[in-house]
């Protein structure tokens, strides 16, 4: 039940037959979880390292179990912490990423080159796809994606993923309300593939073999062209940008633990870190691929949830009940 929470099935079982059976020691927990005693202490090892467990002041040599309100809300508040960090993180390697492409595009390429135009997009895609010899990183964002660019996208991966190229892909978490995206994406899992999604996500992004990269030169036009990029120091940024979101992103079709722990799903989370930035729905819609619209609903049935009459009360609601 906890494993969302990570900890091992095996410890979670450990850590439930604490609380049920408290005078129990280690012979008896290896008993009733059906484990050895080794494996037992390394459970509660692992316990005692995520601070779910602590020396028993009654039994001297032998860990109590923490109560969960106590041990399991200080876990998710330094899993909330260490995302925040990692979302800080992400923050300053898109503003950097974000400069290098700038400048890149703005001088002439050395070891790259503009391809203008969709056509010249798929010919380098399709080249670069048939030479691709261990993985494709990809960085999708918006709430759907044309038909016609998913087929392409289709004939491009194909002979690749059945040569057994690595393929990860990032969706925003809105396009999971897309058919064509999300016919798309389980193809992609059919063929052996990964796909994940997140709430916001950085510009457009391709990565071939971890040494071409494309993105695009307009990124409010990503139909306008394309900068492929193979410098070194430019290509290994673009890679920790999307390993930084890879590691946050939810792999599709599972739940994220914090919407089960708090009654906010990851989109509203952010819409209220957004809104509560100072962007505007529009903007906050924007970076979200959802309309302004969806984010009225949003915030009114946040609202409902919290008894709040305005958005500024159901910000101090949520902070109150560490929702943020």
């Amino acid at each position: 039940m906890l494993e969302a929470l990570g900890l091992s099935a095996l410890a979670s079982r450990v850590y439930q037959a604490m609380l049920d059976h408290p005078d129990g020691g280690v012979g008896e927990l290896a008993e009733r979880c059906g484990a050895s005693p080794a494996r037992v202490y390394g459970c509660l090892d692992e316990l005692a390292r995520l601070v779910l467990v602590r020396a028993s002041a009654d039994h001297p040599g032998r860990a109590r179990a923490v109560s969960p309100e106590v041990g399991l809300a200080d876990m998710l508040a330094r899993q909330e912490a260490d995302l925040a960090a990692r979302q800080a993180q992400l923050a300053a390697s898109r503003a950097v990423v974000t400069r290098l492409v700038a400048e890149r595009a703005g001088s002439r390429a050395t070891h790259g080159e503009r391809l203008m135009g969709m056509d010249a997009i798929r010919r380098r895609i399709e080249q670069l796809a048939h030479g691709m010899e261990r993985e494709c990183l990809g960085i999708h964002p918006g709430a759907s994606h044309r038909p016609e660019d998913l087929e392409a996208a289709r004939a491009a991966d194909e002979e690749p993923l059945a040569r057994g190229v690595v393929m990860k892909t990032l969706y925003q978490d809105t396009t999971r309300n897309d058919p064509h995206t999300t016919t798309h994406a389980h193809w992609l899992l059919s063929r052996g593939g990964e796909v994940r999604t997140a709430p916001v996500l950085p510009q457009r992004l391709v990565i071939f073999d971890r040494a071409h990269a494309l993105v695009p030169i307009d990124p409010a036009d990503t139909r306008a062209g394309a900068l492929h990029v193979t410098e070194p120091g430019i290509v290994a940024a673009l890679l920790d940008l999307f390993e930084q979101v890879w590691a946050t992103a939810v792999p599709l079709g599972a739940l994220r633990a914090d919407d089960l722990a708090t009654g906010l799903t990851e989109t509203e989370r952010h819409l209220l870190r957004l809104l509560a930035g100072g962007l505007t729905d529009d903007a906050a819609g924007q970076r979200l691929g959802i309309s302004s619209r969806t984010v009225s609903r949003h915030m009114s049935s946040i609202m409902e949830r919290l008894g709040a009459s305005s958005r500024f009360e159901a910000g101090l609601k949520a902070a109150r009940r560490a929702w943020l």
